[in-house]
C-alpha cells in the first residue's frame, strides 16, 4: 500500500492536531487546579466601587422627593 490518498494523510494529521488540543486543554485544567487564584485579593481600585455604590444609593432618595 505505498500510494495513500492524500485524505488519509489529513484526516491523521486533524487527528493528531485534535489528540495534541485535547493533552493541551487538560494540561492547563491540572494547572488551574493545582494554582487556584487566591479569592481574597484586594480590589484594584476600591475607590472607583465605592463610588459606584454610593452613587447607587443616592439615586432612589433622590427621586422620591
Amino acid at each position: 500500500m505505498p500510494t495513500r490518498s492524500r485524505t488519509t494523510f489529513k484526516k491523521r494529521q486533524k487527528e493528531l492536531a485534535r489528540m495534541e488540543k485535547q493533552r493541551d486543554k487538560a494540561a492547563r485544567r491540572m494547572q488551574r487546579k493545582l494554582d487556584p487564584k487566591e479569592t481574597g485579593e484586594p480590589d484594584p481600585a476600591p475607590e472607583a466601587t465605592e463610588e459606584l455604590v454610593a452613587g447607587m444609593d443616592a439615586e432612589p432618595s433622590a427621586k422620591s422627593l
